[in-house]
């Protein structure tokens, strides 16, 4: 594994394969300490990591506190709604006070894009050491679920050994709300970067022509993660210059499924919706919901991916979801643990 020099993980858009790897292979050895009677390691023992959540959220936030009680770290956590932000203090201010309770690593989720990067280069400015780990960010990224994405992919194709050269040439498809998906994004830098061909799949409204700059943007600019403003993140039906793999984009969901070797399906983010973009959900799940039928397009061995929380009968017909032949969602949530584990193991380790 490569020597880890990065501080903090805010975007998957500059990272490279050996860092792909490192996180994978070390996810592999936290998996094995899980798998144990006693499913605890002192590597993290005298560390310090807040999970600085302004966002509602069960799974990311649990995953990222158990991983840290596995690794031995002392834990705190933040609610906003019992928190001075109630009394008017600043999100830095916040950010401000953790850090002089010891905190060494904070992880941080947040409904706008762009304040993990703003606490990181304050904890920078200011020399802290302290590592700040990006839990998802408005329309931007959620890095750590695109990484636990990817471990359970290439676990499943080689359990002793996950890596991403795995996925070359494997096709994968991306069906959902992928305008307001930071999901979707984290995955198609990690899956591009493995020389696998994705295709997005959506209705036009959840999946604008205007994407196609996204990858333009980052090919001019490397290294610059992607903003709302810099990269809209828009594509078009042709492939796109991102690093080795191949992205499509499809209006009908029937491409997207041909011969895919594995589908992965986002929420229909209500949430984020300020408009009228689709004319009913059932009319979605007739067009772009995953079912069994739909399945038959792909690979006989395809598999199904959901991030959570999942609005069963809408992205995925309720059947499939539970069916353990084709759905991956619990090895999803069992792989965050690890994942996150590594996570935190690969920037903290230094710190102690």
């Amino acid at each position: 594994m490569t020597t880890w020099t990065r501080r903090h993980i805010i975007s998957l858009a500059d990272f490279v394969p050996d860092e792909y790897n490192t996180v994978l292979q070390t996810a592999a050895s936290f998996r094995e300490v899980l798998s144990r009677r006693v499913k605890k390691v002192p590597t993290l023992q005298g560390i310090v990591v807040a999970t600085l959540f302004f966002e509602p959220s069960t799974r990311t936030r649990n995953s990222f506190e158990l991983a840290a009680k596995r690794l031995s770290a002392d834990t705190l956590s933040f609610t906003p709604g019992t928190s001075a932000l109630t009394k008017g203090e600043t999100i830095l201010d916040t950010a401000l006070t953790y850090l002089a309770m010891g905190t060494n690593i904070m992880v941080i989720r947040h409904r706008e894009a762009g304040v993990p990067l703003a606490i990181a280069n304050e904890m920078d400015r200011l020399q802290s050491q302290v590592s700040v780990l990006n839990a998802g960010d408005g329309q931007h990224e959620h890095p750590s679920q695109a990484l636990l994405d990817l471990f359970t992919i290439c676990s499943l194709l080689d359990p002793d050994l996950p890596r991403l050269e795995l996925l070359k040439d494997k096709k994968i498809a991306i069906v959902g709300d992928i305008l307001h998906s930071r999901v979707a994004r984290s995955n198609i830098w990690s899956l591009t970067a493995s020389g696998a061909e994705v295709h997005l799949a959506g209705p036009p409204t959840l999946l604008p022509k205007l994407f196609a700059s996204w990858g333009m943007a980052h090919e001019a600019s490397p290294g610059v993660p992607p903003t709302r403003e810099n990269s809209p993140l828009a594509i078009t039906h042709y492939p796109l210059p991102m690093t080795q793999g191949k992205l499509f984009l499809d209006w009908d969901i029937e491409p997207a499924l041909q011969n895919a070797d594995f589908v992965m399906t986002l929420r229909l983010q209500k949430e984020r919706m300020t408009q009228h973009l689709l004319p009913s959900l059932r009319e979605y799940h007739q067009r772009y919901g995953i079912t069994r039928d739909r399945l038959k397009l792909c690979q006989p061995n395809v598999k199904v991916l959901h991030p959570g929380p999942v609005n069963r009968g809408v992205e995925i017909s309720s059947d499939l979801m539970d069916d353990p032949q084709f759905s991956l969602i619990s090895q999803q949530v069992t792989s965050g643990v690890a994942v996150r584990m590594a996570l935190l193991y690969l920037i903290g380790s230094g710190k102690a």
